[in-house]
């Protein structure tokens, strides 16, 4: 007989204070579907919002003279309906740092929940080449400001 294989533990849920950076955000009528929750592609417009606002930040934002950063990966675990009408907040931060590229952690909370969480990869490129650019040290240090606790 053979033997299933385990399954590895299920990351804990995270938590709203283990982002630095937390944005509110309204539900809207239009992001319900036809269940009456709003609609899973909704989610990731909420995870852009988070990382757009931070990205442009016009005091630490972390553009570099340039370049532009693009979204290489997204992976996003559904974990709660939402409803409306409500509110949202969307917790950033960074979870891993690269080379050329840094991810993102993020989650969704509603009444205090954890809705959804997502990691998304960033690419730092250049704007002439379209090629991937080392990340410069005053972005590196931007972005370790910006780590999540517990990635």
């Amino acid at each position: 007989m053979q033997e299933s294989p385990q399954k590895p533990p299920r990351p804990a849920l995270p938590r709203l204070d283990d982002f630095p950076i937390r944005i509110p955000d309204t539900i809207r009528f239009a992001d319900m579907d036809r269940q009456g929750h709003v609609n899973n592609a909704v989610y990731p417009t909420y995870f852009e919002t988070g990382r757009v606002l931070r990205i442009y930040d016009p005091k630490d934002g972390l553009q570099v003279e340039g370049c532009t950063t693009v979204l290489a990966r997204i992976e996003i675990d559904f974990l709660k309906e939402l409803r409306w009408p409500g509110t949202v907040e969307i917790g950033t931060g960074i979870a891993e740092i690269g080379r050329s590229s840094y991810v993102f952690s993020q989650a969704i909370f509603n009444d205090g929940a954890c809705a959804a969480r997502a990691r998304s990869t960033m690419v730092l490129i250049d704007r002439a080449t379209r090629k991937a650019r080392p990340l410069p040290p005053d972005l590196i240090e931007r972005l370790k400001r910006m780590l999540a606790k517990n990635g």
